[in-house]
This record gives structure tokens, sequence and C-alpha cells, in this order.
């Protein structure tokens, strides 16, 4: 085989420490991110409202998408995007013989988050019972709670399970999000996330200091580790701003408590035939540096007041250019769910296509666990109602022709199929079977009897108790 050496370019999104902060806020939601600008304005003097800024939507806040006219003439009534959870959340409930949407929004926990990105996850049987047995270890603070020998007991498998099963599992729960949950401790959780950023100098000194140094860290002054390692102190600096991003405690973004009201992030409207993506900016103040303070690093010749600022400035700096990556991430990723879902939106659940992180994070060119960060707790209000973003996605299942379904519309044909059912003569999951069979779809009668249980449905029998009773 004859050796050559060959020359190409190629584009590639590069994970920079500014975008690593961005990606830590895109994590948040819009109540979220408001406290956080909030306290940002309160501990950084370089930072203030620009009183200036205009609230009509900017160019680079809404994303065009050809599409053919609609075939159910809607319109958006609200232009208040501050929405009640009541009218977001949809979800089937059975009250006797009728079916009505209920309508509730809760704050997901963690354990929700990591078992919704394992469903989209390809993994044999037994990685993933392993993948749950973590996932349940895993405690409030997104550390893993036991050791690796206690997961092995925890497992129950015929075959003799190894420590290598078990950190092989690990280290892809370790990558979902919130990048380092499920490490074992505070070393290995900034590691884990050291580990997806690239191979610069800052990183590579943040990883170095982490690895070797952690414990000098809350000790010694930027200064005193530079002496003690032989580095530059400008070089410390750098690479404690990379830690300094990081989450020690992933597990503390995520509640378990529910929420009065949401705030859409996006809204998706349709004019002249275009599907328009807007980022909703009115609820997020609009930040700038203040000049006055920015002048002083420059001019003042007091030492301790010009590290002061000149450190408050680059902070600041980073801060305004990590909001304007979170906003253009969310807008880019809410456009592409709408390029890929146009037909839910056109003719309702029935139509939804299965979609997994992967698909978008090859899309756009970003990591899973960034994609899964901005559709958690993200909503889009739409002329069909207000989702959250993470709705758009599902597994898929295989139909007659060789095709693919996504769940979602799986869930949507049960409901249908019930909803227009005798009400004598309720149908049995078999007969669901074989209905969905005839659309073309092929699915087992467990996995209706799963997708009936989602839907709050119970079984024929008990239907058929209720009406007759």
């Amino acid at each position: 085989m004859k050796q050559s050496l060959q020359i190409g370019l190629s584009q590639q999104l590069r994970m920079t420490p500014q975008l690593q902060q961005a990606i830590r806020l895109l994590q948040l939601s819009s109540i979220d991110l408001q406290q956080e600008i909030q306290e940002s304005l309160y501990s950084n003097p370089l930072l203030e409202i620009d009183e200036s800024a205009e609230t009509p939507e900017k160019a680079d806040d809404v994303g065009d998408i050809d599409a053919e006219q609609p075939r159910v003439e809607t319109e958006q009534k609200n232009d208040d995007l501050e929405y009640s959870a009541r009218d977001g959340m949809q979800q089937s409930q059975y009250s006797g013989a009728d079916f009505t949407e209920r309508e509730d929004a809760a704050e997901e926990t963690l354990r929700d988050h990591l078992c919704w990105q394992l469903n989209l996850t390809p993994m044999s049987p037994l990685d993933r019972d392993i993948a749950m047995a973590i996932i349940d270890a895993v405690d409030s603070t997104g550390l893993l709670s036991i050791g690796i020998d206690d997961l092995i007991q925890s497992v129950h498998s015929e075959e003799e399970l190894e420590e290598e099963d078990i950190l092989s599992v690990l280290h892809r729960i370790q990558r979902f999000d919130p990048p380092g949950v499920a490490a074992r401790d505070l070393k290995e959780c900034l590691l884990v996330q050291l580990s997806l950023l690239p191979e610069t100098g800052a990183v590579e000194t943040a990883i170095d200091l982490v690895e070797r140094h952690l414990e000098a860290l809350t000790k010694l002054s930027l200064e005193g580790i530079a002496k003690r390692i032989k580095r530059p102190v400008e070089e410390i600096e750098e690479a404690y701003l990379v830690i300094k991003s990081l989450n020690p405690k992933p597990g503390y973004s995520f509640s378990s408590e529910k929420s009065d009201y949401i705030v859409p992030d996006l809204t998706l409207i349709k004019k002249d035939g275009i599907w328009r993506v807007i980022l909703n900016t009115s609820s997020v103040p609009k930040l700038r540096l203040n000049e006055q303070y920015a002048d002083m690093v420059k001019d003042t010749d007091q030492q301790q007041t010009r590290e002061y600022l000149k450190t408050n400035l680059q902070e600041a700096k980073w801060f305004l250019r990590s909001l304007e990556s979170r906003n253009d991430t969310l807008l880019r990723v809410g456009q592409a769910i709408v390029e890929y879902q146009m037909n839910f939106f056109d003719e309702g659940e029935e139509a939804m296509r299965p979609l997994i992180l992967k698909d978008l994070a090859e899309k756009l060119d970003l990591h899973e666990s960034t994609i899964s960060r901005a559709t958690s707790q993200k909503y889009m209000a739409s002329p069909r109602g207000v989702f959250e973003l993470k709705y758009f996605f599902s597994s898929q299942l295989a139909t007659a022709s060789g095709g693919e379904c996504s769940s979602t519309a799986i869930r949507a044909l049960i409901s249908k199929f019930i909803k227009a059912e005798n009400p004598s003569k309720p149908l049995s999951d078999s007969a669901l079977t074989k209905l969905l069979e005839n659309e073309g779809v092929v699915v087992a009668r467990r996995t209706i009897a799963k997708y009936r249980e989602m839907l709050g449905i119970p079984p024929s029998s008990q239907r058929k108790r209720l009406i007759n009773g």
C-alpha cells in the first residue's frame, strides 16, 4: 500500500473557554438566567445594563425557514411571552369516557434528565441495566454516592461483571449533560469537563492544576502556584479562569420543585410561507461594558486597583461573549428542530419524526451534551402551543416498509384509536397492535402497554369497568 501525505481544510466549531462558560449559561432557564445576570451585575462593576438597547427584533435574533403554506390557518394572538406553565406541557389523562388534555409543568429532576438521555442512547440491555444502576446512585450534587464494587452488586446479571464493565458505562454517563455527572470525586468531575474542551495551552495547564495541584488552588495564591510549578503567572491566571467556569456540583442545577410560570426562549411564527424562529430577549436585560471603569484599567496608577479592574474586565468580556454565544446556540438548535420537525407544526403529533441528540449534534457540529443543555428547560411558543424543546426528541421504531416512526407519533396514534373506540368494547393492547400494523407500524404488544401507561390510559378491562360503572 503506497503511503502519501495529504493536506486538507475543514471547518469545525471549537469549544473555547468562553464557549464553555456559554454552555454553562445555556443550561439555565430564562428565569435562572435573569438571576445569573443580576448576580453578575452586582459582583462585577465593569458590567452595566444598556438602557439605550432597542427591543425590536434584530436580524441575528431571527432564523428563517422556507416552508409551504400551512394546512391549518393559525395566528399568534398573544404578544406577551410569559405563559402559565399550564399552557405548556401536554399530557393525555383518561377520566371516565372522556379524554382531556392535562397541562402541567414541573421542574424535572436530575434523574429524569439522565434517563431521558439514556433512552436516546443506543446501548446493550446489560449496559443499560448498568447505566440505570449508576443513575440511581447519583446524589443531589451530581456525584456518585457508592463505589464500583457496590455497583457490581446492584446490577442483576447472569454473567459475572468486572470493574471494566462498570467503568466503560460510567465514562459514557459522565459525558451526559451535565458533564461530570456521576463522577466519583471533585477531581474526576472537573477532569471530565476539561476533557471536553479543545487541547489549548490554557486547558492543558488547567488539567495539570486539577490533577496535581487541586488542593493548592484552595490554599495558595495564583502567584504562589505559579512559583511552585515554575509557570508564568499569566498562564496560571488563564487556566484558573477555565477551571472557574466549570461546575463542581453539576446536580445542583436541577430541582424537583414545580414552576408556576415558564418564559418561552423562542417563538415560532409563520409569515408569507416562511417559518420564523425568533429569540425572546425581552425578559433578559441587554448588558454592556462600563466604559468609565474600563478606561481606568489603563489610567490608574494604583497596582492593586488596576489588577482588580483588569480581572473584572476580562470576566465581563467573557460573560458578554458567553451570553452572545448562548443566544446563538439556542437559536441554531431551535431552527434545526423546526427544520427537522416541520411536519409536526403542519399536521400534529402523528407527523413527528424520530430525532435523537446525535442527529442534531452532527448537523450543528456540537457535542451531544450541548444539545441536551440547549433543549432542557427551554421552551418554544408556536401556533400549536408552548413546548419544551426536549419534547421534539423521541426514539425510533421500525415500520413494515423498513422506514422509521417516532415514539411520539405512535403514542399519538394510540391516543387517537382509543378516543374513537366503542366505549362498550374498549380496544385491548393486542387490538391496538393490529391497528398500528395496518398503519404500517410494527410494535410489540408490551411496547403498546408501556406507551398507553405513559399516556395515563388504563387497560381495556378497567376502561370498560369505568364506563359500565
